[in-house]
């Protein structure tokens, strides 16, 4: 099967301190793909050099058969990837529809505003009840639920979402990546998930990241049954 997007020996930097040694991977059409890992592994550094938030020292990163190593982030989002960072970064004095609609702006969403806007109430209802309601007064879970619509709402081939369950209940992480599931139905997913067991639940496949280098890769149930997977991050 022909990937959506691949990154090839990628090697990027902060600075001086290198944080990608020389990562390759590929994220195939209609899944959901996790890259997991503890804090500061470096997954997080695999989707600012995806979203060409930082440029890679080295490596190649393809998308839809198109090399897109040097292009800048505003065409990243043109090519249909859409990128939910960790902390959701929503306008805390606008609205929840008006957050919303700043996801719609490209051309190709603008048209398919309205019907996209009720796709996403009726993927998050509380949104719909929330509608008017300023988005920084929101709870975490709410907030997170519009960052994730608000990226949908431009229409992508590609969502990452980065760290979707950082800070919510166990509750709300369940309804969230329930919800991941139902948007791969119709988007290729990538997600970055700290909570390995729930990241690989909703997942297809997915590769382990340590320090900076792939470490592990397979299915979703391979890597849930390997011993050192469960030891190292499950304590079993």
């Amino acid at each position: 099967m022909t990937a959506l997007l691949e990154l090839r020996d990628v090697v990027a930097f902060y600075g001086d301190f290198q944080a990608l040694f020389g990562v390759s991977f590929e994220v195939r059409p209609n899944e959901v793909l996790a890259i997991l890992g503890g804090n500061g592994a470096g997954k997080t550094t695999c989707l600012r050099v995806i979203s060409a938030l930082l440029r890679p020292r080295s490596g190649t990163v393809r998308f839809d058969g198109q090399d897109i190593t040097r292009t800048a982030p505003d065409s990243i989002v043109d090519l249909g990837i859409a990128h939910v960072p960790e902390g959701r970064q929503l306008f805390p004095d606008m609205t929840v529809e008006e957050n919303l609609y700043l996801g719609s702006q490209l051309r190709r969403a603008r048209s398919h505003r309205g019907a996209n806007l009720e796709r996403m109430y009726g993927l998050f209802p509380r949104l719909a009840e929330r509608r008017k309601q300023m988005a920084g007064t929101l709870s975490g879970g709410e907030q997170q639920m519009v960052a994730i619509s608000r990226a949908l709402m431009s229409e992508p081939k590609l969502l990452m979402l980065d760290e979707p369950s950082l800070g919510l209940s166990p509750k709300l992480t369940e309804q969230t990546l329930a919800a991941v599931r139902e948007i791969a139905k119709t988007v290729t997913v990538m997600i970055v998930e700290q909570k390995v067991m729930e990241g690989l639940e909703i997942s297809d496949r997915g590769y382990v990241i340590e320090h900076g280098t792939l470490v592990k890769e397979g299915s979703a149930a391979q890597l849930i049954a390997d011993p050192s997977i469960r030891e190292a991050y499950l304590g079993l």
